[in-house]
């Protein structure tokens, strides 16, 4: 009996020395909620269905990572107050959206900021998006990861825009963001703030007249069912940002956390990329039943003039040193091109 007892205690060791060996010694059953308002096709539902994948492959099934998209669990701004409260375990959305509980995060949503996401990618991975990310954890909220949406563009029912003059009067759905009113704003046109998961049916029962959006979005939203016109603008830059839950990241073990972060370097790159495809894959296939025009270049001096008083605003509310400190990255960035 005594010498079982001692190789029943020999083989636990051996066990523990074996799970600690394969790196799962720590790793415990479990599933995280993963929330979204895009579509199954959406870029950024897309790379956390990759990540999941990824999870599950490193730790050998333990840890789950469950997509919801579709807006199921709720808006943007029901999320983000799920996963502060710890009700929800990890989000993604458009960084601006974060200027609500962190001021800064408003300069993500300036017009004509980046030329292009190659661009944008050492300035979010680098020390300027850290300095962003840790004002979140004072807010219950880590900012693990910057993913790509692509830049923005106009959709409407009404009219071809290829003017400054064009969007006066247009009813334009806004994301729920000070910055995004008074862009649209100051360009004539008549922003209306909406919950993402409203938007089709307002397009649809003409309560809105059109939206701005990356042309992925445009096209896994079947937005072009219910818009006639769309404008390359490429007027501002949607870096989203992958949020987990303060109250949930601070529970898991070292070794979980390891896991996630691992698999989600690997999984934001190729959300990255993917992104990338999807929309130039999009724009070619949104031409084929839309009317798509480029506004020239003399029309996007004047929109950007009309644009100064905006940014020189929002410049202010955001912090003179954020601005300075982001302009600085651009111009050193560009140095190397």
């Amino acid at each position: 009996m005594k010498m079982l007892k001692f190789a029943g205690k020999v083989s636990l060791v051996l066990i523990a020395a074996l799970l600690a060996s394969t790196g799962w010694a720590q790793v415990r059953e479990q599933t995280l909620r993963f929330a979204h308002v895009g579509a199954p096709n959406h870029p950024s539902v897309m790379g956390a269905e990759k990540w999941a994948e990824l999870i599950k492959e490193k730790s050998g099934g333990k840890l789950t990572l469950k997509v919801f998209g579709n807006g199921v669990l709720g808006g943007d701004v029901q999320m983000l107050s799920a996963a502060q409260g710890g009700t929800l375990d990890i989000i993604a959305m458009n960084s601006g959206i974060l200027q609500s509980v962190a001021k800064e995060f408003a300069i993500f949503d300036f017009p004509f900021m980046f030329e292009n996401g190659k661009e944008a990618e050492p300035i979010l991975d680098g020390e300027f998006g850290k300095r962003l990310a840790d004002l979140l954890p004072a807010k219950n909220l880590y900012n693990l990861a910057y993913w790509e949406l692509g830049f923005r563009n106009v959709t409407n029912s009404r009219r071809e825009i290829t003017r400054l003059e064009d969007f006066s009067g247009l009813k334009l759905r806004v994301i729920q963001s000070p910055i995004y009113i008074d862009t649209f704003g100051a360009l004539g046109a008549n922003p209306v703030p909406m919950s993402f998961t409203e938007l089709y049916s307002g397009l649809e029962q003409k309560i809105v007249d059109g939206q701005e959006n990356p042309f992925s979005v445009i096209e896994s939203s079947r937005f072009q069912e219910v818009q006639k016109f769309l404008t390359v603008s490429n007027h501002m830059f949607n870096p989203q940002s992958v949020l987990a839950s303060k109250q949930k990241w601070d529970a898991l073990t070292d070794d979980e956390k390891k896991i996630l972060t691992s698999t989600l370097v690997e999984a934001t790159r190729w959300q990255r990329d993917n992104s990338r495809k999807l929309g130039d894959d999009s724009l070619a296939n949104l031409k084929k039943s839309m009317t798509v025009s480029t506004l020239p270049a003399e029309e996007l001096v004047k929109i950007r003039a009309k644009l100064k008083p905006v940014i020189d605003k929002f410049g202010a509310d955001v912090g003179p040193d954020v601005v300075k400190e982001l302009q600085a990255a651009l111009e050193q960035q560009r140095a190397r091109k």
